[in-house]
């Protein structure tokens, strides 16, 4: 069946396509000779006048304009005969989109691999005050994790700032590296079938409490106990989390998805699931290396350094 389908797909591509250009063909030779008039005979108009004597007659097309229709359809045949376009027929140059990049990043990967290669043999703290190195790391940065982290690395709404020092597995350079390499899988799970809505909204004030922040006090002492019996196993007795894990900090005031007692209880109620993909099969160790270096070099650096882009 998956054969048929396949087959049918490719014939319903190409059998019109073939189809429009010898229409096209049969159409031009249709208006350009057909309706031709004798010699001597006058020639018929269209029956369209324009101020009074202006009139369109059925002549054909001048000689040169007519070419170059025939000169485009030629052009697209031959064109389909040397690339991709009539379904699965590959073309006799055999091009592809694929093997055009992976052709592309080859050329590259001869061009600057030994130039990335050579970094990788440097510490990535020393890297961190290249100045030649933070450039082709912030370029790195620029294309691989701008989209997730904000192109001042300063995040957003559920992914890190990468500027301050709170970090969720470890701020040394072979953690870094391992975070990029092979990605990260974050859970919180949802609390909302085991813990009501009182409990929730009192332990959201307990770890509102623990960082600061202006919270209800009749509510802190009922959430100091939920957190207790339910928190501690992932963020510490006294909070400050868990890099193993994965779990955060609850006492720094810098938060991922927001400090609001409504963000607080939607991500106790509900959970979150975040996602790091990992890198390392279409970047390489040398390129992860520059990327841990460039992040390492901005880190802390900002004035506003320890406050979290997403804290309300």
């Amino acid at each position: 069946m998956f054969e048929f389908t396949s087959s049918f797909w490719s014939w319903y591509i190409a059998i019109p396509t073939i189809a429009g250009i010898l229409a096209m063909f049969w159409l031009i030779r249709w208006l350009s000779v057909d309706h031709k008039g004798k010699p001597g005979e006058q020639v018929e108009t269209m029956g369209h006048v324009w101020d009074d004597d202006l009139e369109e007659y059925n002549n054909p097309l001048p000689r040169w304009w007519l070419n170059l229709f025939y000169i485009t359809l030629f052009f697209g045949i031959g064109y389909l005969v040397l690339f991709p376009g009539l379904g699965s027929y590959k073309g006799l140059l055999n091009w592809s989109s694929q093997g055009k990049y992976e052709q592309e990043m080859q050329e590259a990967e001869e061009k600057y691999g030994p130039i990335f290669e050579e970094y990788k043999a440097i510490p990535a703290q020393v890297l961190a005050e290249n100045e030649d190195a933070i450039k082709i790391g912030e370029r790195l940065f620029s294309n691989y994790c701008a989209t997730c982290h904000g192109a001042d690395a300063r995040g957003v709404p559920g992914f890190p700032n990468l500027r301050d020092n709170d970090w969720l597995y470890g701020n040394k350079p072979e953690q870094i590296h391992l975070s990029i390499a092979q990605g990260r899988q974050g859970f919180m799970p949802a609390w909302k079938d085991i813990l009501n809505d009182d409990q929730i909204a009192s332990v959201a004030e307990y770890v509102r409490h623990l960082s600061g922040l202006q919270t209800d006090a009749d509510m802190i002492s009922a959430g100091k106990e939920v957190y207790s019996n339910s928190c501690v196993a992932c963020h510490g007795a006294e909070g400050k989390g868990n890099q193993q894990l994965g779990a955060p900090n609850l006492v720094n005031n810098i938060w991922l998805y927001g400090s609001s007692s409504e963000q607080v209880v939607k991500s106790i109620r509900d959970g979150r699931i975040g996602k790091m993909p990992p890198h390392k099969e279409f970047l390489g160790d040398a390129k992860i290396h520059l990327l841990v270096a460039y992040i390492l070099s901005i880190s802390e650096t900002s004035p506003e350094a320890g406050k979290s882009a997403t804290d309300d």
